[in-house]
């Protein structure tokens, strides 16, 4: 269902050379549209091979619509959360609805694989082996939901294998390039992680028959009794759990015990393995991801490139007087309407104007092609509106007492004294609340923060102060008004005398505690570190459906070979089966005795928190020693796999995309296509003077037309502004493409097609 997007070949196109369409100016309704949709592909780099008959490109809208691809995320979500509700369940559900729900999720997978049939062609379609993945994962869970229903109705156990298959299904859709690309890295990894990680395989092994031959024959017991260091593949697992730091110093204590000589060794091991390996692990990760991403962007920005091209082309018109050929200001507006509808009037002139530089009326192919780049820019519409009460009480509002509470309120001593009382709220809160003065003080201060408030309402225009993206405005009125109300409910319970409002009281605690985060928006240095985690944020949740989908799978696997093997007993159960998780084999074990018993694979939701702990890595050598203790010891390379393809590959590479994606955001300057936006802002008297819209939090979270109010805008001339929204960027391709602007090759950015035919591209499968 998804796009090859790997590399690409671009033939000789059958369109003819030269002009299409003579050059004419006159284009059709099919002619905007084609273009409409390369400059959408390039702008969020789809890499669709597509058809471009007109019937084609018309499913190919309707395929790119907003509600077909929320739907069909809603059902790979609801597919996935089946989980829940199936055997071993968190919520049991018959098994006949959860096939029901499967087999409606399947018929939707189906009908849009089959949508993207028909907008490609068709040998494009079979050569893509991510459509054959998902034919392949649909054909299979229907087998095995038949097999599973047949033996389950003649009451024999069955297993749900195909449900390891589920988030394949997220990663092969359409929508699923970033994840892909996530994979990608993994995989591009793995070679040179194999090599290293064989060393390091090679080095514990022999500190392990070192240990052996050290220890085994010096009678030494654990602090259970047990032999110590006498069965050596229980020293290599040990020894490789000390790696992780998870069982230090425990594991050496019998030997250090014995003579402080034995602590040389493993303080050599622990050096080689844990410091020299480890980041060794890390910056073979780091230097392969970069080096492979970097070739993915340089192949993007190439696409992207000659998406646009494509796009110029259909829209050209030869000039009069011969020349390059042009598009023109109503051809491109007509365009830019089409590709971004709910772009105002004044932000697409404004774009106009920097892609026409000189005020010819028309563009030539090299500003075209900037058009992607342009509506990737954040950009910031501000609107100037009078107070209300100006309008209705003018006299008084613009009275010099009004004036006055205007210049206060907009001072910076107005903001630092808010946080003053804030952090003075801070420490009322970690005073004992039992205390009548601490109890009702907290009267006083929701009374001043409501003041903050209705001042900031009197002198912020009321739609300014509440704009869509206004964050901090909503979050303090939210927080305020919440607070506010839950402590008069709570206090209203108190008084009765007859209901205990712990739960009430317990918001309460909360909502004073989240207040401080706004203090966080008052220092320069934590709002730049905020505003850079705020900016690459999408990037990172796309490693969170990576971690998502690798849990969910080992999770699957999990349920099917431990579910039932340890239980957890609430805390009033008298069982005499609690002291050892109701399974006999754990007795006297350390998984029993720090009662570890709710850390199980008996559900999904347990499961996904026993992963957690697992990826945190503190006694996950106790977690997996207790399920190799009811299962058997090889249980322990299913806790081995998870900790070397999380821990090491996933997190490192995650680790290095933070790294390079922090310094991008953090020490880099804008990019030349928004200093070109920002100059040319500047020139026709439209930017906001800095003083007066500072870049904030609020700034870094907004994404729309803002408003603002008289106090802001007394001194300008235009009653429209418009700011850059610092380094923000739409799409995560577009971070990736900043992150590596500066290591692209000239040609990357070429703007010249090959022999001026514009063919759709072929791709060869990722």
């Amino acid at each position: 269902m998804s796009e090859p997007d790997k590399k690409e070949d671009i033939p000789d196109g059958s369109a003819g050379t030269g002009i299409p369409n003579g050059g004419n100016a006159a284009k059709s309704k099919e002619d905007f549209a084609l273009a409409s949709i390369y400059v959408s592909d390039a702008q969020y780099n789809r890499n669709i091979y597509f058809d471009t008959s007109p019937q084609a490109v018309r499913l190919y809208l309707r395929y790119n619509h907003w509600i077909p691809k929320v739907l069909l995320l809603f059902f790979i979500v609801v597919n996935l959360c089946l989980a829940i509700f199936e055997e071993p369940a968190f919520f049991l559900l018959p098994v006949v609805c959860t096939m029901l729900v499967e087999l409606l999720c399947l018929l939707v997978f189906a009908l849009r694989l089959t949508h993207y049939a028909k907008v490609i062609p068709r040998d494009k379609f079979w050569k893509d082996p991510k459509n054959i993945c998902i034919i392949v994962i649909l054909v299979l869970t229907l087998v095995d939901m038949i097999i599973y229903g047949a033996l389950e109705a003649t009451g024999c156990r069955a297993v749900r294998w195909s449900r390891v298959l589920r988030p394949l299904l997220l990663v092969n859709v359409t929508e699923g390039r970033q994840l892909r690309r996530a994979f990608r890295s993994i995989r591009n990894a793995l070679p040179q992680i194999f090599y290293v990680f064989l060393l390091f395989m090679f080095s514990l092994l022999i500190f392990s028959l070192m240990a052996l031959k050290l220890l085994s024959k010096r009678g030494l017991k654990t602090i259970d009794g047990a032999p110590y260091f006498t069965n050596y593949l229980e020293i290599v697992f040990d020894l490789y759990v000390l790696v992780t730091t998870a069982n230090s110093p425990d594991i050496m204590m019998p030997a250090y015990n014995n003579s402080f000589v034995f602590a040389v060794f493993f303080i050599l091991y622990i050096l080689i393995n844990t410091y020299i390996f480890m980041s060794v692990f890390l910056a073979v990760v780091y230097n392969n991801y970069k080096k492979y991403l970097k070739e993915e962007v340089r192949q993007l920005v190439r696409t992207k490139r000659h998406k646009m091209a494509r796009a110029f082309a259909v829209l050209q018109e030869a000039r009069a007087e011969g020349g390059e050929p042009v598009v023109s200001q109503a051809n491109w507006n007509q365009l830019v309407k089409l590709v971004q509808p709910g772009i105002s009037n004044a932000h697409r002139e404004l774009l106009w104007s920097v892609a026409d530089d000189n005020n010819q009326g028309c563009i030539g192919k090299l500003a075209f092609v900037q058009l992607a780049d342009l509506l990737n820019i954040e950009v910031i519409t501000l609107k100037s509106r009078p107070h209300p009460l100006q309008s209705a009480c003018p006299a008084f509002y613009l009275s010099a007492p009004s004036r006055l509470v205007c210049r206060l309120v907009q001072h910076r001593a107005f903001v630092i004294a808010y946080d003053v009382i804030i952090l003075v709220n801070a420490v009322f809160i970690g005073l004992d609340e039992e205390n009548p003065l601490i109890a009702n003080s907290e009267w006083a201060f929701l009374s001043l923060y409501l003041l903050e408030i209705l001042l900031k309402l009197y002198v912020f225009e009321p739609r300014s102060f509440f704009s869509r993206h206004n964050f901090w405005n909503w979050f303090d009125t939210i927080i305020v008004i919440s607070a506010l109300i839950a402590t008069i409910v709570n206090s209203a319970l108190m008084s009765s005398g007859n209901y205990t409002s712990r739960q009430i009281l317990d918001i309460v605690f909360i909502l004073r505690v989240l207040r401080l985060i706004r203090v966080l928006d008052s220092i320069q240095r934590f709002r730049a570190i905020i505003n850079t985690l705020i900016r690459i944020g999408p990037a990172i949740l796309t490693f969170g459906q990576l971690i998502i989908v690798v849990y969910y799978i080992f999770a699957m696997v999990g349920m099917e070979l431990f579910k039932g093997k340890v239980t957890f007993y609430e805390a009033d159960s008298s069982d005499p089966a609690k002291a050892y998780c109701g399974n006999e084999l754990l007795k006297g074990t350390e998984f029993a005795q720090l009662n570890y018993c709710k850390n199980n694979f008996n559900n999904v939701v347990s499961s996904y928190i026993l992963l957690v702990e697992l990826t945190v890595v503190n006694q996950w050598h106790v977690l997996s020693s207790g399920f190799a203790a009811v299962t058997h010891a090889s249980a322990r390379l299913f806790f081995i796999l998870f900790h070397i393809m999380v821990v090491i590959v996933i997190i490192n590479i995650f680790v290095a995309f933070v790294l390079e994606a922090f310094f991008v955001e953090y020490s880099v300057d804008k990019s030349d296509l928004q200093t070109s936006l920002e100059r040319k802002i500047e020139e026709l008297e439209l930017a906001v003077a800095q003083e007066k819209l500072e870049d904030n939090l609020v700034n870094a979270m907004e994404t729309a037309d803002n408003e603002q109010g008289p106090g802001q805008s007394a001194n300008n001339k235009s009653a429209l502004m418009f700011k850059i929204a610092s380094k923000r960027y739409r799409t995560v391709d577009a971070l990736l493409q900043r992150m590596f602007e500066a290591d692209l090759d000239p040609e990357d950015f070429a703007e010249n097609d090959d022999g001026g035919n514009f063919a759709n591209p072929a791709f060869s499968p990722a």
